[in-house]
């Protein structure tokens, strides 16, 4: 019935907001085959910490490894760090390791939780882990009807369905009580026909009122007690020192072999040409310095020299003034 599918939609309803709010800490509760997250992971420029929250430990385990870097992620690293932290656990119980976040998402998973731990639910989302803002879909009731094979429920484990006013009663609730603003939307429209039921999947965002304080840092949380850690790796950054320096002589090393074929070419003749001494390759720093790359990676010229004296990789001349080429074809 929907185009993209449903599901895609749920998913890029968070990707844009993500990516709108500069939300550096999510927290997935009932991540399942991670999908969510595997689309987040490449919002680096904004995203430094992707957790995941899920009870049942082998859907996270068939899954977790399609969460490692890439080999482009270690040739190219990212400029902000990343990590990815997968969780076995219980919404319904409370964890250290959970409080702190910028956005907690809770995408198609109240439905799946027995009525009385929904109040529980609530406590531990919006009063224990009391992230910033939440993002939380489930089922619209009332679009069943118009739903092939539908005749209860959605899904053989969903406990319950809302309505629109039943879902907003609950999300109204839990705002007086923790403090939180929330606004109603949703994806999946309705036929114009029936445009009176609704969106598919409904959706509340929650933001924490402003006077109820502020969560706590994300970077200082404590270590799970409740929850069992199932997976975790950080992604390559250049603000580790070993990372940047091993990419900054990489590009040096590949922008100054580069220079010395273009000049056997003939291709760009002018100042700062490759040179030989003493039957070495010499390649100018200033010439290299020209690498768009590595200008990024270094501030200055000077900066850029003090990188490559300290590597063992790089050979500069005497001088310190241009970059020293052993092996290359002449």
């Amino acid at each position: 019935m929907f185009s993209p599918p449903l599901y895609k939609q749920r998913y890029e309803f968070v990707v844009e907001f993500v990516k709108s709010n500069d939300v550096k800490s999510v927290l997935d509760v009932g991540c399942s085959n991670l999908s969510l997250l595997r689309r987040l992971r490449f919002l680096r420029h904004v995203v430094e910490l992707l957790v995941g929250l899920d009870t049942d430990a082998s859907a996270v385990r068939r899954s977790m490894f399609t969460l490692s870097p890439f080999p482009g992620d270690y040739l190219q690293p990212g400029e902000r760090p990343l990590a990815v932290e997968l969780y076995h656990g219980s919404v319904v119980e409370r964890d250290p390791c959970t409080r702190g976040f910028d956005l907690v998402t809770c995408v198609e998973l109240v439905e799946h939780l027995p009525l009385p731990d929904v109040d529980v639910f609530s406590a531990v989302l919006f009063g224990y882990m009391a992230p910033a803002s939440v993002i939380v879909s489930t089922p619209n009731a009332e679009f069943n009807p118009l739903l092939p094979g539908v005749t209860a429920f959605r899904h053989t484990d969903h406990k319950f369905e809302w309505t629109r006013a039943q879902f907003q009663a609950w999300a109204r609730d839990a705002c007086r009580t923790f403090g939180y603003a929330v606004e109603f939307t949703g994806v999946g429209e309705a036929p114009p026909t029936h445009a009176h039921v609704g969106f598919c999947t409904q959706i509340g965002v929650f933001r924490r009122a402003e006077g109820r304080g502020a969560p706590a840092d994300w970077r200082a949380r404590e270590e799970p007690s409740a929850y069992k850690l199932l997976y975790r790796v950080v992604y390559p950054s250049l603000r580790d020192n070993n990372v940047m320096q091993r990419a900054l002589v990489n590009e040096v090393l590949c922008a100054a072999e580069l220079a010395w074929r273009a000049r056997q070419e003939e291709a760009e003749p002018g100042g700062g040409e490759p040179y030989r001494l003493r039957g070495c390759v010499c390649v100018p720093l200033r010439r290299i310095w020209s690498c768009p790359r590595i200008r990024s990676l270094c501030r200055t010229l000077p900066e850029l020299r003090r990188a490559l004296l300290d590597g063992r990789r790089v050979t500069l001349t005497p001088d310190g003034h241009a970059v020293v080429l052993r092996d290359v074809p002449t």
